[in-house]
């Protein structure tokens, strides 16, 4: 039986998603097949809390967990860990090092994807599909961000360039609402994203690719939101929004998705289980990027998982189907 570490945890305001994550993935592991241990990742220690409670710390210079039992070594990780430092990178190259199999994309895909300013230069170049106006602003250069209406129209949306869960993030319709926003997201990250608003639909669609190569995309999921936008209480409050999945998009609609989404999902060698947001623009019939997700959530009611069942999958043959395709790799 394969022993499997999945990390929770991390850094960032979202913590206790990736310990949902993290639980529902423990859950519907195949139990014939692996063994989990989940490890909580904190800024004090790495820890892994035994069936009897007892808490065992991890020693990380190989990544291993002493137990009374013996010396448990890993076979691979199941990264759940949203937010630094596990999806922008960082652990990835700690993984590489060790030579450790990881779930999801290396350590440069993650740490371009992850910051939404750099990851949106990089996709605007690729020339694959529409993106909207936007300004990189830096905390300590203030130059950055003096004049931003001079350059984009609003409304805008600001937001922290490394972060999720929309959180720090607000829609911005008038001038005076733009310092509070600013400040709002510089205390979240010291790189914030400042964006034209597109109005259109909101379009999701998971990918992931299997030990045998082939990419494969998830039914799309249409999101409708009873506020502004999808913000962290839209997305974790009953009743705040729909998540339609399937969502009821036209063939041409369905196709224009999947196909820019798996040419983006290449493009920025990405692995594993991946998300991409986008805004597609009814009038125009555009396509524009919002986001790229490498650790997209996986509560049993995220979206993901709900794009798994539609897909006709349980949550146990998808959570095998990623782990194989990391060993193999």
């Amino acid at each position: 039986m394969k022993k499997i570490a999945i990390v929770a945890g991390g850094y960032s305001g979202e913590y206790e998603i990736s310990i949902q994550s993290a639980a529902t993935i423990a859950k519907q592991l195949d139990a014939t097949r692996y063994q989990p241990y989940t490890i909580v990742i904190g800024h004090r220690n790495w820890a892994y809390t035994a069936p009897d409670g007892k808490v065992y710390e991890v020693d990380k210079n190989d990544f291993s967990l002493p137990l009374p039992t013996g010396k448990v070594t890993f076979d691979a990780v199941f990264i759940g860990i949203h937010g630094t430092p596990g999806e922008d990178g960082r652990l990835q190259g700690y993984f590489d090092m060790l030579g450790i199999p990881y779930t999801g994309s290396g350590s440069v895909s993650s740490a371009i994807t992850f910051n939404k300013a750099y990851c949106n230069k990089i996709v605007r170049d690729l020339g694959i599909v529409h993106i909207a106006k936007s300004v990189h602003a830096l905390y300590d250069q203030p130059e950055t961000w003096a004049n931003l209406l001079d350059v984009l129209h609003l409304p805008v949306f600001v937001k922290p360039a490394e972060g999720g869960s929309s959180v720090g993030m607000s829609k911005v319709k008038t001038a005076e609402e733009l310092p509070a926003a600013l400040e709002k997201a510089f205390r979240e990250d010291k790189q914030v994203l400042v964006e034209e608003f597109v109005k259109g639909r909101e379009l999701t669609i998971g990918l992931y690719r299997g030990a045998d190569g082939v990419l494969h995309p998830l039914p799309i999921t249409e999101i409708v939101t009873t506020k502004e936008f999808f913000d962290y209480e839209a997305k974790y409050t009953p009743g705040k929004s729909q998540e339609i999945t399937p969502a009821q998009t036209s063939a041409a609609v369905t196709s224009l998705v999947q196909r820019t989404a798996m040419a983006l999902y290449n493009k920025l060698n990405c692995k594993g289980i991946v998300r991409v947001d986008f805004i597609y623009e009814t009038h125009s019939d555009q396509l524009f990027f919002l986001e790229i997700n490498t650790m997209p959530g996986q509560s049993e009611n995220s979206i993901v998982p709900q794009q798994v069942r539609a897909a006709g999958l349980t949550l146990t043959e998808f959570y095998g189907i990623v782990l194989e395709a990391c060993m193999k790799k």
